[in-house]
């Protein structure tokens, strides 16, 4: 992406309704003397899009530096007001991106004269708690130096509590479809100021059957002409395209392709190993002290729960995250997992989709995943932002038949080895 392409959208196809007006901010002794980025050749520096202070302020608190190549390329759109559909994997930045875009816009533009309680400026729609939670998390993470108010409703959670944080002025609401539904109809949640709507994981919304609760709420909100949309998922299919163009107005497309290269700072391995072995070879590579914080991944639940209570017998600290884990229980155990309290995480695809965790050291494939998709959300767990991270797969004759599949879906050969010397 060139410098040019970033600032040439035309101006007849910008939505009218923003209105500068001084940023709304904190006072602060900080400047951006105190964050330097040096230009470096074929990346983005968030420094390049003109950030309100208190943002670039959160950017640089948190760590960031460089774009991803998804936050470059979505931010040189939606930061001109363009809707956006983005086709990105989990773990490419995509959250972010979103995020510092309508942030960038509130800090920079006029309020409204009169924004009620419970009538958010955003609306930011997910698939499951964890990956809403997740959002609110980073909202508020680059939040915390504006008077900007997040919050978020989401089902299996304190119904109660929820509805006093919507007694107050939001900004950005994050939610699940069908508790945001049971707040609207009991007319808690306003929808019609919202200037920004955001979907996310569009494809996991479709997949999880979730597609009619999500054009009722999109009634309520202003029309696609007066709104500004984005999309995000991680595959463009027909049924998702289609639904792009009836939810968005003239939208820039964005994808990141899913490429090996994608996964670069990750040690992609295949263990070629009998059925029989996958259990004694998962217990002994655990008892290696370099596998600090590990995720493995199994195909169903009861495969997830035998997993975890053979390493708990075997004295290994794991937990388990699947459909059957209560809520709650999820949330304290993904805490203890982020705290480095627990070593080892057994989940299912479902539960493992959204998850943000920094130092994932190994993600271990105990079954390859039948969506080929999966695979690579799976090893996006590992090797978050620069870090190294190792992948370690375990195929056995049921296994062998998806292995193909996955290589013609990341367009790349894995690596099939025996197990090293000690581990059977």
């Amino acid at each position: 992406m060139s410098e040019s392409e970033q600032t040439t959208a035309p101006a007849e196809n910008r939505k009218p309704k923003r209105r500068r007006r001084k940023p709304r901010r904190r006072q602060s002794n900080w400047d951006l003397r105190q964050f330097q980025v040096p230009v470096e050749a074929g990346k983005w520096r968030f420094h390049d899009f003109d950030l309100p202070l208190p943002l670039m302020r959160a950017i640089h608190a948190l760590g960031f530096e460089y774009c991803t190549p998804i936050q470059a390329e979505a931010l040189s759109q939606t930061l001109l007001g363009g809707d956006v559909v983005g086709k990105a994997q989990t773990g490419t930045g995509k959250t972010a991106a979103f995020l510092i875009s309508i942030m960038a816009y509130f800090l920079e533009e006029e309020e409204p004269n009169a924004q009620k309680t419970g009538a958010p400026r955003a609306l930011i729609v997910a698939p499951t708690r964890e990956l809403a939670l997740q959002i609110e998390k980073d909202a508020k993470a680059l939040a915390r130096f504006t008077s900007l108010n997040v919050a978020s409703v989401v089902g299996g959670m304190d119904y109660q509590k929820q509805r006093d944080a919507l007694g107050r002025k939001v900004d950005i609401l994050v939610a699940t479809p069908g508790r945001l539904l049971d707040f609207h109809e009991k007319r808690d949640v306003d929808l019609t100021q919202v200037e920004v709507l955001v979907l996310d994981e569009a494809d996991r919304m479709l997949s999880m059957g979730f597609i009619p609760d999500v054009k009722r709420i999109i009634r309520h909100t202003p029309k696609k002409e007066e709104r500004q949309t984005f999309l995000f998922s991680a595959t463009f299919s027909p049924d998702i395209l289609n639904l792009a163009s009836q939810w968005t107005h003239e939208p820039a497309h964005v994808e990141i392709e899913v490429t090996v290269e994608n996964a670069a700072n990750i040690d992609q391995r295949v263990y070629m190993v009998s059925d029989d072995d996958k259990q004694r070879l998962l217990i002994n590579l655990l008892r290696q002290e370099s596998f600090d914080r590990v995720m493995v991944f199994g195909n169903r639940r009861d495969l997830v729960r035998k997993l975890d209570e053979l390493l708990r017998k075997a004295g290994i600290n794991a937990a388990m995250l699947s459909g059957d884990v209560p809520q709650n229980q999820r949330i304290k155990t993904l805490e203890s997992f982020r705290e480095g309290e627990i070593q080892v995480l057994v989940a299912t695809d479902v539960a493992g989709r959204g998850i943000h965790i920094e130092d994932v050291s190994h993600v271990i494939n105990y079954t390859l995943p039948e969506d080929p998709e999966d695979y690579v959300h799976r090893i996006g767990r590992t090797g978050r932002a620069g870090a190294n991270g190792v992948s370690i797969s375990f195929v056995g004759e049921e296994d062998a038949f998806s292995l193909p599949e996955i290589e013609r879906y990341i367009n790349g050969k894995l690596p099939c080895e025996h197990p090293p010397e000690g581990l059977l």
